[in-house]
């Protein structure tokens, strides 16, 4: 513990406060988590101010808690098992005491010597958020074919104006994460989230490397997640405030909609003599008023439900088996 004490005071300023916090969830990188911490650590010793570095063990079932505990400094947020990348960073977040907070992959293909570069336009051009694009991406062929079509999806349901949105390596103000909260693959949607909040983004380019340790964990499955979170996104956006405009105005669409094919049913049966038991137009038209009606009860039963929603904060969807500071 002394130890640990004696490395931590050398990198605090006079108010002994932390300039800067580095966050790193991993999630079996027990090959990639040494060499990341010393070039993470060169970097930050380079830039003359106060620093942490906080690794998230996503649950790895590999060596990489291990190798952890041997470095130093480092502060590790140890999951009980593996609850994925988003709840990783929003751990991080949420731990991070420095004023900036850099947010990167562990799998060293993004590189530490980008992240004076991110500070650098943070300040310079007063943005609260700085992006990095990796437009000379170093992935497979699949990956980028798939990245390109979620990015597509992504400027229609939520343009945040940037170019590369699902890149981890992104340089972020403290204030900016107060109060955020991340569920789902919604880590890939935070510049979308601040911007929406009025926060100022920017990006720059940064550099990306090919994987040279460990798997992907990218899967289709994540890619499916990641879709249904953008189309949630794009509905908490619109309507979060007053989900009843979106329930009840589909609502009252419906019953217009039943009430004129009611009318059509009526004028057939009454001033035409047309025998409406064998079509579908009657059975339509209740059908479409009853769902009319539902779905203007449940805008109505949302709203107060969303009401309830902003006046308590939510439970985080992850456990934290220990916090280790070396």
């Amino acid at each position: 513990m002394c130890g640990y004490i004696k490395i931590h005071l050398k990198y605090m300023n006079n108010n002994n406060t932390i300039y800067l916090s580095v966050v790193i969830p991993c999630f079996n990188e027990e090959d990639s988590v040494k060499l990341l911490h010393s070039k993470i650590l060169s970097v930050c010793e380079n830039l003359n101010n106060s620093f942490e570095i906080i690794f998230i063990n996503d649950g790895s079932t590999d060596n990489t808690l291990q190798k952890l505990k041997q470095l130093k400094p480092i502060r590790i947020i140890n999951f009980r098992k593996n609850f994925g990348q988003t709840a990783a960073l929003d751990a991080g977040f949420k731990k991070a005491q420095g004023k900036i907070i850099i947010a990167m992959d562990g799998d060293l293909q993004n590189d530490p010597d980008d992240i004076p570069k991110l500070l650098k336009e943070l300040s310079e051009k007063n943005y609260d958020v700085v992006s990095g694009w990796r437009k000379n991406r170093k992935d497979s062929l699949s990956k980028k074919i798939i990245s390109r079509g979620a990015n597509k999806l992504r400027k229609f349901f939520i343009n945040e104006g940037i170019h590369d949105s699902g890149c981890t390596l992104k340089a972020y103000r403290k204030e900016c994460l107060k109060n955020l909260n991340l569920y789902g693959e919604m880590h890939r949607f935070i510049p979308a989230i601040l911007k929406w909040k009025g926060f100022k983004i920017g990006e720059i380019e940064v550099k990306h490397h090919s994987r040279i340790h460990g798997k992907t964990k990218y899967s289709w499955k994540r890619t499916v997640k990641g879709l249904l979170d953008m189309i949630n996104l794009w509905f908490w956006k619109k309507y979060s405030s007053r989900p009843l405009h979106f329930f009840g105005g589909l609502g009252i669409l419906f019953m217009l909609i039943s009430f004129s094919s009611g009318a059509y049913a009526f004028y057939l049966k009454i001033f035409q003599k047309i025998d409406l038991s064998d079509t579908a137009l009657t059975l339509f038209s209740v059908f479409l008023f009853l769902s009319g009606i539902q779905l203007l009860i449940f805008g109505i039963l949302s709203d107060i439900l969303i009401k309830s929603y902003y006046q308590k904060s939510k439970e985080e969807p992850y456990l934290i088996k220990e916090i280790i500071d070396l």
